[in-house]
């Protein structure tokens, strides 16, 4: 399968000196869904952030096998990756319809295939269409978070970066944006590199895992290795050092 994402021996830092990636390194297959889980404070988001242009990179991370480290964030979506943070990404005084365009920036000089793309969300999600004229920040917690992503969803990203999209949502809503993920992922052919908590849940949409700890890889490969007895003796060994 041909890779789309890969990070090579990344070290970054919040902080000079005191560095939270500390030689990290996996890849993202073409139309892959790779999920990255380790216990609080392995760099799991800092990954995201540092793959994102947020954080300076020592060391390779190439989309496509071209060079993408320490690129600006928004020249780096311009090449085809999102990101998506933990909090609603959406400005809640703007409308839906709003929300939709701002997250088509990058089209803002092809207003047609802009409109074309928002129709496609319509479609997808026949509720943004129903509430285009409301305020995002009226929205259920379900209904932000399906904004959030469909305003990624508009650039067509090769890949998106998701971090903790179920944190702070019930059960049933965390089904749903698990759905949303495997939605976006059918209907634009994204790559999907996400964090989570939550993994037993995660772990049934994921095609392949990797398990940070300390800021680099402790155990990766195909979702059929990491059972959960696995997971959680994984986990064990690496709160207890």
């Amino acid at each position: 399968m041909t890779t789309l994402l890969s990070v090579d021996n990344v070290f970054a830092a919040y902080q000079p000196g005191v560095d939270i990636l500390q030689g990290m390194s996996l890849t993202v297959p073409e139309g892959g869904f790779v999920l990255v889980i380790g216990p609080n404070g392995a760099g799991k988001s800092t990954l995201l952030k540092t793959v994102f242009g947020m954080l300076e990179a020592r060391g390779g991370i190439a989309l496509d096998g071209k060079p993408i480290a320490n690129l600006p964030s928004h020249e780096i979506k311009r090449l085809g990756v999102s990101y998506l943070p933990q909090e609603l990404n959406t400005f809640p005084h703007l409308t839906v319809e709003e929300n939709l365009k701002v997250g088509g920036w990058t089209l803002r000089k092809q207003p047609a295939l802009l409109k074309e793309r928002i129709a496609r969300i319509h479609e997808i999600f026949p509720v943004l269409a129903e509430r285009r004229r409301s305020k995002a920040g009226s929205l259920s917690g379900g209904q932000g978070r399906m904004l959030s992503v469909a305003r990624e969803m508009i650039a067509e990203p090769r890949l998106m970066l998701v971090d903790e999209p179920t944190v702070g949502l019930a059960p049933n809503l965390a089904e749903q944006v698990y759905e949303l993920l495997q939605i976006a992922r059918r209907a634009i052919s994204t790559s999907i590199l996400l964090v989570d908590q939550n993994v037993s849940d995660a772990l049934r949409h994921a095609e392949d895992v990797v398990m940070m700890n300390l800021g680099t890889v402790k155990a990766a490969g195909p979702v059929a290795e990491f059972g959960e007895a696995r997971v959680r003796a994984l986990i064990q060994e690496c709160l207890l050092g």
